[in-house]
């Protein structure tokens, strides 16, 4: 994997395991929704409507929790501080609502004020929220770096062209790692990247 990223216009942060702690139990949640295996929100879409409301109120129950009881990553405020200092754009791209989104960025006021959730349009690995991002703010997936925890962040950013960032925390080195142009165990890596890309 390359050392060096090219600079960057726009960074995007996954939210769970990502900008925050892991905290979501994703075995709970399918436990709750009788789903034995699969991704949550690809089950939602088989379900007839009356099915799909009560298990959508389960899955956002679930993610209020989250919302007011996990906390940031170490380095997340120093990281997000510094390029929005640099004039580097940044946005939240999830899976989760625009709800726990909008709590999240409140409680920790994160001057983050770009977000695609899953009430926006199609969900991570899908790399139309990258696009849409980028139209947005008037750079291209070149010029973007799309930093997730997760298999499906990888394959969102490095569809839509974007360098790809795996953040791991403390977790153990996925087998898909090699997929990410760079691997990180903690956030404030990407001022390291920021700095090799030759921007400063």
């Amino acid at each position: 994997m390359p050392n060096r990223l090219p600079a960057p216009q726009l960074i995007v942060y996954d939210m769970d395991g990502t900008l925050t702690l892991p905290f979501l139990d994703f075995d709970a949640i399918r436990r709750d929704l009788g789903l034995n295996q699969g991704t949550i929100l690809e089950h939602l879409r088989t379900l007839n409507e009356t099915d799909r409301q009560a298990a959508t109120l389960i899955l956002e129950q679930h993610e209020a929790r989250a919302a007011e009881e996990v906390g940031l990553q170490p380095g997340a405020h120093e990281v997000v501080d510094f390029f929005r200092e640099a004039g580097v754009h940044q946005a939240i791209l999830t899976r989760n609502s625009r709800r726990s989104v909008a709590r999240l960025v409140e409680r920790f006021q994160l001057p983050i004020s770009h977000w695609y959730t899953r009430e926006d349009g199609p969900v991570k690995p899908d790399p139309q929220p990258i696009h849409d991002l980028c139209r947005s703010l008037n750079t291209t997936p070149a010029n973007c770096w799309m930093v997730g925890d997760y298999l499906y962040d990888i394959q969102c950013g490095r569809s839509a062209g974007a360098s790809t960032v795996l953040m791991l925390g403390d977790a153990v080195i996925p087998e898909y790692a090699d997929l990410a142009d760079l691997v990180i165990r903690e956030l404030r890596e990407l001022l390291n990247a920021y700095e090799l890309s030759g921007t400063t």
